[in-house]
This record gives C-alpha cells, structure tokens and sequence, in this order.
C-alpha cells in the first residue's frame, strides 16, 4: 500500500509540474540585431527566472543584417520586437499598426565617429565629406540630423556623400569615409580595437546635438491590444523585462556572461561583452520601462523636421500607450 501510495503522490507531482508548464504564455522576443550585451535585460530576465516567474515562456529570437523586426511581427513572426522608434513611427506610416508598449532605453548611444586627420572638428564641416550611414530603418536619425543642419544627403561640396556602412567600421578603418556609423557601446570599441586612438578622432553623440531620438523600445501590432489576454501577457513580459533590466544595470559582468552563454554563434568575445553592458547600462539608468512623453515628442519633432522630405510626413496617432506599463509598474 505504501508503495501504491508513493507512486500515486509521484505521478500527481508529475502532473502538477506539467499542467504548470502547459500553463505558461508563450511569448515571442523578435531583437534587432543579433545576440549581444544591447539586449542584456532580456536575456537575464530569462536566465534569472524572472519570465518563469510571471508564468511566460519566452523565445528570444536574434536578429541580423536580413533581419527587419517589423516584417517578422507583420507576418506573425513574433509577439513584440525591439526597434527603434524612427524606424516604427515611419513603419506605422507606411501601414504596420506598431505601438510602443515600453521604452527600457532612456538615452541614445549614437553617434557618428570621424577621423581627427579629415579636418572635420564641428557640423559644419560635414560639407563635401563622405560620411557611413546604416541603413534598413537605421538611417532615419542621420537624415533627419542632416536635414537640421540643411545640408544635402546627395553629394556635392554643399552637401554629403552617403555612404551605405555595413555592420562594421571597416569604411573608417580604410578611409573610404571620413565618418562612419557608430554606437557608443559597440562599434566604437570596434574602432579602438583597430588601433586608432581617441586622440585621433573625433565625435559626435547625437544626444549631444540635440537630435537623439529613442532606440530600443518595444512594440506590438495595435490590434493585438484590444484582445485582454494579451496586453496582460505582455504586462508580464514588460515587468519581467525590466527586472532583467535593472539586474543587468547592477550586475553588468554577470549579465555579459549570460548574453555570452546565448550566443550560439561564438562571435562574441567576453571583453567587448562587458564593455558593451557597461556602455548599455548607461542608457537604460533612469528608466523604469515607461515612455517620457517629453522624450516621444522630442522624436517625433526632430522626425518631421526634414524639409522637403521628412522621415514621417504628419503627427502619429496612437503610436504609443501607457496601459502596459501603468499596469506592469504597480
């Protein structure tokens, strides 16, 4: 009888754990880019837990150069995506319905980096050099900064040459531009590890030129948020997140050594993984998840600012919301 009794209270155990699994919301994390320390809190908030918690099992997809996040949650690819909001606010306008559900990146880590030896010491001399730009929704910010200062994005002495910068900082390196391209947490690093020198360059962070606008938030279809389940599966996401987050911002060593553990690829080295969650933690301090209002409409501002051919042509509706975060936060 004891031993009925024991394989009974086994099988229950088993089946509880089961149903709990069963139980858990999936939900699908399409990144920007590919597994690295810019996407640290998500990462922690799975490795910690902090998902399983909330009763969410989480993919976290990476992404890459062929890789366009709003394409993937358009075709039901995913739940939510990291984006930056240049790239979602023109994407609404061209017809997919994304929202920002929350906003974990407080400050903007771009910023272009120039060579000391091309002559270029302010804007100004932008005038007839050519300059890296990324492209695939990267290259809202660029433009809209150039419409800011009036100068052409279409060559001449007047104005810029566009060069189209892949995901590296070879351009500078072998001086095809006299700028390229950078984030402060990742392809600056890029260009010291190749044996230039602050000393010989020159940089420009658009927040301090005051034309930065958001990166990194996260967004879903709107649509998707009139069904109640699942604007309170994403609450969940948004909380455990943001634990991940504020996890990583404290423990940021840790938490390049969990992305390190994510990435399948091996193309991640340990030193530019802590350096970059160093860099990352940087602009996502002062965030608690939610959007600033004030920093929506400085974006949304500096995007209509483009003269002639503006990154969005009219003021979005309904392109953010507080419900998620308002409930998230409590």
């Amino acid at each position: 009888m004891k031993k009925t009794i024991a394989s009974m209270l086994l099988a229950s155990a088993f089946s509880l754990a089961a149903f709990h699994a069963n139980a858990a919301d999936k939900v699908t994390l399409q990144l920007k880019w590919v597994t690295q320390a810019q996407f640290g809190g998500y990462y922690v908030a799975k490795d910690k837990g902090f998902y399983e918690e909330e009763g969410l099992d989480v993919e976290i997809k990476p992404g890459g150069p062929d890789i366009a996040p709003a394409q993937v949650i358009a075709g039901g690819g995913a739940d939510v995506i990291v984006d930056w909001m240049p790239s979602a606010l023109a994407t609404r306008e061209k017809g997919v319905p994304l929202v920002n559900i929350a906003q974990p990146f407080k400050s903007s880590g771009m910023m272009l980096t120039c060579l000391k030896e091309s002559g270029i010491k302010g804007p100004d001399d932008f005038k007839g050099k050519t300059l890296g730009v990324w492209f695939f929704g990267n290259e809202y910010p660029f433009l809209s900064w150039m419409s800011h200062l009036k100068i052409p994005t279409d060559g001449g002495p007047e104005g810029v040459t566009v060069l189209k910068q892949g995901f590296n900082v070879d351009p500078l390196i072998q001086k095809q531009a006299a700028c390229i391209s950078t984030m402060t947490y990742n392809e600056y690093g890029q260009v010291l590890d190749a044996g230039i020198k602050p000393e010989d360059l020159v940089t420009f962070k658009y927040e301090d030129q005051g034309v930065a606008t958001l990166e990194d938030g996260l967004y879903v279809l709107e649509d998707k948020l009139k069904d109640p389940a699942f604007k309170e599966k994403m609450v969940k996401f948004v909380r455990a997140s943001m634990k991940g987050w504020k996890y990583a911002e404290e423990n940021p060593d840790e938490a390049a050594a969990i992305v390190l553990e994510n990435d399948s690829t091996g193309a991640q080295t340990e030193a530019h993984q802590k350096r970059m969650m160093g860099e990352v933690a940087k602009l996502t301090a002062g965030s608690n998840g939610a959007l600033d209002e004030a920093d929506y409409k400085r974006t949304v501002a500096s995007l209509l600012a483009g003269g002639s051919d503006p990154v969005i042509s009219k003021e979005p509706e309904g392109a953010w919301t507080h419900e998620v975060t308002d409930e998230a936060l409590k």
